[in-house]
């Protein structure tokens, strides 16, 4: 059965290509009813079979029609029509940096350029320049912007791979398999996927692939065997399952998650132990006879190491850290006590102040802090310093009337010269500030560092947003030393965010190690501009926990009075 975020997806694609096609109107409709169905409670099929589609908020009865379609087939002919009226390479133009819509019409149009190698000849060969609105600079640019994709090739952001490997396995486990796993680079929950893989435990394995080659949204069986099939889902991601005997589960569990490099060093030290590791289990070298298979964790305490999470097998030194018993304690999801960087209906969110504290309650916080974007940020409606300050009494009502701290921040900008968008006056009178480069990119090295470093020394600033600015696929960091931010930071108390928003995640978990080495104190928030993206949480720990982030050096991992304390002390 075809999922909200299916259908979200094809709806975005419906507001790319009219957008393609200048209906502008249309384009604004279709996204409008994407986030609608993001954020819907409850299943888009239920309000279909029930005749409720047209009152989800943006769906009028056209895009009722397509949805209706989308639920019964899982496809739509009118967005397939709306494909064919372009070279399929067109879409993946769309997401180079530079390129709008009516650019990438008049390059298809004047150049004749279909995908993205036609595009990088063009530009290597100085064609571009000489269309009217572009030059060298476009030129270069677009060469950048190439890169990134192309770095990015067939990969997927974690925060669209985990939740179909979710529903995959859980689709497994109702059919009785109960020992279910993604493994791989997703459960080392890097930020980018590429095929998922999925583990099971289960000593009926054709009964478990029977239930995996059925699960609805299959597109097509591209292997099948005993122990392991592959799958391509309709929206084109493959999928591979094996099945291992449910003895050899917690070996294969540990083979299968990685790395690599840190699986190499694994059977070397099996090796130097006496023993033979591999997916089936660990056993010793001399009899053949298995001593640890069943359970993952016995694998590494029979060498000697303790268990070593899955987000720190990358090759860093975690073995050498679990071999002298000094693994971090990880923070865990459940120690995040507020998320402090969400958006509401004031600048570009899509909901209200008590639609989010009312959720974040729901969710089981102990307080949530609400930071709308500023008032030079026009593309996101951000608010004027009277906005803001009334907005401020608004957040304390709301307080008193929840029994529920909403503390009152801002995201604002950080200028070209480093200031900040608000009067340190109307900065005072919130709770904290969240600091954000939102313009000027293109800055060399040394003016960014300036640029950012004059902004951590205001008394104001609590925290920098997404402090390199990357946009995973999509742009990357601007040049600046963030090793230099990150002493300054630790030395005026100033937090750095960890921005779980998927394709951000930022900073990085490379980032969040260094930060924490110096000293820094790190906030993990959401970014979130709907309810539903309060669920982006889970992708700031799991970046942070690759970063070896423990409970106390998360700001929002603290309870208020000391949150309180903390923003105190940085503005002192």
């Amino acid at each position: 059965m075809v999922t909200n975020s299916e259908i979200a997806a094809m709806l975005y694609e419906f507001a790319e290509l009219t957008d393609l096609e200048g209906d502008v109107f249309k384009r604004n409709a279709y996204r409008r009813a994407a986030q609608s169905i993001e954020e819907l409670d409850g299943d888009v099929a239920e309000y279909d079979r029930e005749g409720r589609l047209e009152s989800i908020p943006g769906v009028g009865k056209a895009i009722a029609q397509k949805i209706a379609e989308m639920v019964e087939t899982g496809r739509s002919a009118k967005l397939e029509e709306l494909r064919s009226k372009f070279p399929p390479g067109i879409v993946e133009l769309m997401k180079v940096p530079e390129i709008g819509p009516r650019s990438l019409v008049r390059l298809h149009q004047e150049l004749g350029i279909k995908d993205l190698e036609d595009l990088r000849q063009a530009a290597l060969q100085h064609r571009i320049r000489s269309l009217k609105g572009f030059g060298e600079r476009s030129e270069e640019n677009i060469l950048k912007g190439i890169a990134v994709v192309q770095g990015q090739g067939g990969r997927m952001l974690l925060g669209d791979a985990l939740p179909i490997a979710e529903a995959i396995a859980a689709h497994l486990r109702a059919g009785g398999c109960e020992e279910v796993s993604v493994a791989g680079s997703l459960r080392r929950r890097k930020e980018t996927i590429g095929d998922i893989d999925l583990l099971a435990g289960s000593d009926e394995p054709l009964r478990a692939m029977d239930r995996f080659v059925s699960y609805p949204r299959v597109a097509s069986v591209v292997s099948r065997g005993p122990t392991r099939s592959t799958v391509r889902l309709a929206d084109g991601t493959q999928v591979d399952l094996r099945v291992v005997p449910r003895d050899s589960y917690g070996a294969a569990l540990q083979y299968f998650t990685g790395s690599k490099e840190h699986n190499v060093v694994m059977r070397r030290i099996a090796i130097q132990k006496g023993f033979r590791l591999n997916e089936y289990g660990l056993h010793r070298r001399d009899s053949g006879e298995m001593v640890a298979g069943a359970q993952e964790a016995e694998i590494y305490r029979t060498l000697g190491l303790d268990p070593i999470p899955p987000e720190l097998r990358e090759g860093r030194g975690e073995i050498e850290a679990a071999g002298e018993h000094r693994l971090p304690s990880l923070l865990r999801l459940e120690d995040i006590r507020g998320d402090m960087h969400v958006h509401t209906v004031m600048s570009d969110g899509r909901a209200t102040m008590r639609e989010i504290a009312e959720a974040a309650f729901r969710r089981g916080y102990e307080y949530i802090g609400v930071t709308d974007h500023s008032r030079s940020l026009h593309i996101a409606h951000g608010l004027t310093v009277d906005d803001l300050l009334a907005s401020v009494e608004e957040a304390r009502q709301l307080t008193d009337e929840l029994g529920f701290p909403v503390l009152r921040g801002a995201e604002v900008d950080i200028l070209e010269d480093g200031s900040l968008d608000y009067p340190d006056e109307a900065l005072a009178q919130l709770d904290y500030v969240i600091g954000s480069v939102h313009s000027r990119f293109k800055m060399d090295r040394r003016t960014m560092t300036e640029r950012v470093m004059t902004a951590l020394s205001n008394r104001e600033l609590n925290i920098l947003g997404h402090p390199t600015g990357r946009l995973i696929g999509r742009r990357e960091g601007y040049d600046i030393d963030i090793e230099q931010v990150m002493d300054e930071a630790a030395r005026r108390g100033v937090a750095l965010e960890v921005n779980g928003f998927p394709d951000r995640m930022d900073l990085s978990d490379l980032n969040c190690r260094k930060a924490i080495e110096r000293g820094v104190t790190l906030v993990l928030d959401t970014d979130a501009h709907g309810v539903e993206q309060l669920d982006n949480m889970r992708f700031a720990v799991g970046t942070a926990r690759r970063g070896w982030a423990e409970r106390k050096d998360v700001l929002n991992a603290l309870p208020l009075d000391q949150l309180r304390r903390f923003f105190r002390v940085a503005g002192a």
